[in-house]
């Protein structure tokens, strides 16, 4: 597939948990595109054409250090890109306190300390700022075993709309809203590829996205092709889900 080319040479970057599934695809397209990047997570590791900095960015003063790591390294902030999240399966009967702040802390309210710090950046200079954060479809249809998540990346997708506003006309932000996608933790999740080549049959595309998939929507919204797209919610998935009650027609008919 001919991916279009963009040409981020001398911009600086954030990703937040770069270090691998989508988090990595994003940081290597940026890279590839020519840009700065730092990336961030709790436990050290190295990033193939990125700064890292260990830092857990649900907690504000640590993801003010990614941020400011960045400006301080290379002298502004040209993009950040909200990625860090994630929640593991669990039914909303058997969430306890700890875990539903945990999973609010990581897909909400992250994203929201990262933006403060990096308006404040970004604001200051020349040329402003990009933010993107990347949501999810749980966050806009029901989502059973991740319910607080998907109530929390629904959050996300309301705060870009308001920041937006807030911040604007310095500083643009978006949001990217990721349908199925195909990563290790997702082979694990669904049963492997037998369960995966099933789950994608349901896609109206044919397959499930993929971390590049989530880095080109993310570099689009970022580059100067996007210069007059604030406060959107650009959905990619596939076309959704196949609706079940055309299955069950399928299935009827069949009988």
């Amino acid at each position: 597939m001919t991916r279009p080319t963009f040409d981020f040479s001398g911009k600086v970057v954030v990703v937040t948990g770069g270090s691998r599934g989508v988090g990595a695809g994003i940081v290597a397209a940026f890279v590839a595109a020519g840009a700065h990047v730092v990336t961030c997570g709790r436990n050290e590791v190295e990033v193939p054409g990125a700064v890292f900095v260990a830092a857990d960015v649900r907690q504000p003063d640590q993801a003010a250090l990614v941020v400011d790591t960045a400006a301080e390294r290379f002298g502004r902030l040209d993009v950040l890109v909200n990625n860090a999240g994630g929640s593991p399966f669990r039914m909303a009967a058997d969430m306890s306190p700890r875990f539903v702040e945990a999973i609010v802390a990581l897909n909400l309210t992250s994203p929201l300390y990262c933006a403060q710090a990096a308006q404040k950046v970004m604001a200051a200079q020349e040329g402003g700022g990009s933010i993107v954060s990347v949501s999810s479809v749980s966050g806009i249809r029901p989502s059973p075993g991740a319910s607080v998540y998907g109530a929390a990346k629904a959050g996300l997708i309301s705060l870009t709309a308001t920041l937006a506003v807030e911040w604007a006309p310095a500083v643009r932000v978006n949001c990217v809203t990721a349908g199925l996608l195909e990563t290790d933790a997702g082979d694990e999740h669904y049963g492997g590829p037998a369960g995966l080549a099933r789950v994608a049959a349901t896609v109206p595309l044919g397959r499930m996205g993929t971390p590049a998939d989530v880095a080109q929507a993310c570099l689009f919204l970022s580059s100067d092709g996007a210069a007059y797209i604030s406060g959107a919610n650009l959905v990619m998935h596939g076309g959704g889900e196949w609706p079940a009650y055309l299955t069950a027609l399928e299935n009827t008919a069949g009988t």
